[in-house]
């Protein structure tokens, strides 16, 4: 395959722990999807639980000025004395109702960020009418109270999220080392790399996973720390070593079935999950996923750029001008156009396509997929026809 791809330079590259992974994902283990219930708050409210990044971008063109966050926060009170200074403070647990004035979304930390004045709190030490930021990270509880009724646009979106498409784990193994990744809808998030302490010209054997058979179940514990309900397992690696692995899934707890082994990458570790990602084994493998999808609609729109056809637009001025006369079939976009262009814009403009039945992809800049689309504007339209 070729000398082993990174990303660019800069990108960031979404690396965690099992533990960490487990924390964010709120120790999750089923398909990835939002829930959304419908909230005692009132007839107007309703409660979500974001799983991803999508689920948290998605909120962030849900929630608008004007709207009642609700959520369990923490908040820092100081007592003041007749004669002293205020003191330190404590930081008590308190649920807040705040009137949204302002909606950010940091996609560096898959974090949103909901500011407003407090107009209600469960805690008489903390005071109504002060600003306020709500942290929302995936697994957090939301309760959002638009004060109307929802619009049919709007719930379609929030049930659509995390709409239950496949999401896979890869693992990326040699006799060395081993790299496991989850790959939800377009966003990819890496574990660190296992090694197993064989000998090898780059690392030195050691004590620790000295055997194949302990290095593979490290591996296996991994996977399954981060393996939810319905997801697939895609192997590949160099060598026999996927082979050897797939076969002891069985005897190290992992479900077989749900399991394939792909030829043609011969790159292990974190790299060979770059490598797949990019490779047409990833389009054969996935082709149920949104990335694959994605990266079809990317070539297609490659493919017309050479052939000079202008069923495409790009840019945030180009595809809201196609936008206006609603030739626009599908968006992909990435989180780096949040650099250069309006948040608030993107978001109307995402909101508009999908009102007319457009589609919408998010994508990690940090992928191969990701650095495509920033490199041509951070996003990009297929067109229902040609509007140049």
């Amino acid at each position: 395959m070729g000398r082993p791809v990174h990303p660019r330079p800069g990108a960031k590259r979404h690396v965690f722990s099992a533990a960490a992974y487990n924390r964010r994902a709120g120790k999750h283990h089923r398909a990835a999807s939002m829930i959304v219930k419908q909230s005692d708050h009132s007839a107007n409210a309703l409660l979500v639980i974001p799983e991803d990044a999508d689920d948290l971008f998605t909120l962030r063109r849900m929630v608008a000025p004007g709207d009642y966050a609700i959520a369990d926060t923490t908040r820092v009170v100081k007592q003041e004395s007749e004669y002293g200074r205020p003191d330190r403070g404590e930081r008590v647990k308190v649920r807040l109702t705040i009137r949204v004035d302002r909606v950010e979304l940091d996609a560096s930390v898959d974090r949103l960020r909901v500011s407003g004045t407090i107009t209600h709190t469960s805690n008489e030490l903390v005071s109504k009418g002060v600003h306020h930021a709500l942290s929302v990270q995936a697994g957090d509880v939301l309760t959002i109270d638009k004060g109307r009724k929802w619009q049919d646009v709007e719930l379609r979106l929030l049930r659509r999220s995390g709409d239950g498409s496949s999401s896979f784990i890869l693992v990326a193994i040699d006799t060395q080392e081993a790299a496991v990744a989850r790959v939800t809808g377009t966003h990819v998030k890496i574990i660190p790399n296992i090694y197993s302490g064989q000998q090898g010209k780059r690392y030195p054997a050691t004590t620790k996973n000295a055997s194949l058979d302990s290095f593979f179940a490290d591996t296996a514990k991994t996977v399954s720390s981060v393996l939810s309900e319905g997801d697939r397992i895609i192997v590949f690696g160099p060598g026999e070593t996927r082979r050897r692995f797939y076969n002891a899934l069985d005897r190290n707890g992992l479900p077989k079935e749900r399991a394939q082994v792909v030829d043609g990458v011969d790159v292990a570790g974190e790299d060979g999950v770059f490598v797949f990602l990019r490779s047409p084994a990833m389009k054969d493998a996935m082709s149920a996923s949104k990335l694959a999808t994605v990266s079809a609609m990317l070539d297609q729109v490659m493919l017309m750029v050479n052939r000079g056809e202008n069923k495409y637009a790009v840019g945030l001025k180009d595809i809201t001008d196609a936008a206006s006369i609603k030739a626009v079939e599908a968006i992909i976009f990435s989180d780096s156009v949040f650099k250069t262009a309006d948040e608030e814009a993107v978001v109307r403009l995402l909101n508009s396509v999908e009102s007319y039945g457009a589609k919408t992809y998010a994508v990690d800049s940090s992928t191969d997929i990701g650095l495509r689309v920033s490199s041509l504007g951070g996003m990009v339209a297929l067109l229902r026809y040609a509007v140049r």
